[in-house]
């Protein structure tokens, strides 16, 4: 059966910050366009503690949305160092279903790496005590993040999603070694990005997510504009390109895929 360009099935948008000041005073409009897309859930991403309060408040208003918070490589210098149990106080919350996002970004933050592996290795801490995936941001640090990645999963198993991957296959095969998942972001929609569609392409289709990263890399036809979770939809059909399936076979893969990592948000009920 093929799928024409209107076909909507549910998918979930698995990373995307709706606390930023390029959605005030529309969140209402943007989630209600993501439901017309067919984007039933998203997780709102917090990169600075601090800002926990406010990202939660958001997960609270909105039934489709969840939210997990970590401290972003590159703000690691500027902010108090996470504490575990910092976080786990957080992950008591019943819409708190991911460990941050953490990692290493080399590519702007070189200059903090060894505060950023510090960082890093608190929040795997985290979400090994949590059983919450870990978040993990990467940037022009593949063989740190690669050995961190494994010396820490030798000590002890935990759950990881390679946020909006777009690194070395090296890198990418090392997180699927580990059990881990990669994530489609617009950037794998990108006419130049085939090298990138490559690696996806290779990788077990149970082990991809799809996300936006909004409000930054909207993909085709959007690319240049404000990101938003409604074109999680765009990326997913590219990605169903890629793994040659139909878009209501592989967003219903991607579904599950998100729904085996993020178990908590999986299982959580809507009370009244």
């Amino acid at each position: 059966m093929t799928d024409t360009p209107n076909d909507i099935h549910p998918i979930t948008d698995s990373h995307c910050h709706l606390d930023f000041p390029d959605f005030d005073g529309e969140l209402d409009a943007v989630i209600a366009r993501a439901a017309d897309a067919g984007v039933t859930r998203m997780v709102t991403i917090c990169t600075r503690l601090q800002q926990e309060p406010q990202v939660r408040a958001i997960a609270e208003a909105h039934a489709q949305v969840f939210y997990a918070a970590g401290t972003h490589p590159m703000s690691v210098a500027q902010e108090p160092m996470a504490t575990v149990d910092e976080l786990l106080a957080m992950a008591k919350h019943p819409k708190f279903v991911g460990i941050g996002e953490s990692g290493l970004d080399y590519h702007y933050t070189a200059e903090s790496a060894e505060a950023q592996k510090t960082s890093l290795r608190l929040h795997i801490d985290a979400a090994r005590e949590t059983g919450l995936p870990l978040i993990i941001h990467a940037r022009a640090a593949d063989d740190d993040m690669a050995e961190i990645l494994t010396e820490e999963y030798r000590n002890g198993a935990y759950d990881c999603v390679m946020h909006c991957f777009s690194s070395s296959a090296e890198l990418g095969r090392a997180a699927l070694d580990l059990g881990f998942y990669l994530s489609m972001s617009g950037i794998a929609a990108f006419p130049k990005s085939q090298e990138l569609r490559d690696i996806f392409a290779a990788a077990p289709v149970d082990r991809i997510l799809v996300e936006t990263d909004s409000p930054y890399l909207a993909p085709p036809p959007f690319r240049g504009k404000r990101n938003e979770p409604a074109y999680t939809a765009h990326t997913a059909r590219k990605g169903a390109e890629v793994f040659a399936m139909g878009y209501a076979e592989f967003a219903a893969q991607t579904q599950a895929n998100f729904n085996r990592l993020f178990a908590k948000a999986a299982a959580y009920k809507v009370t009244s």
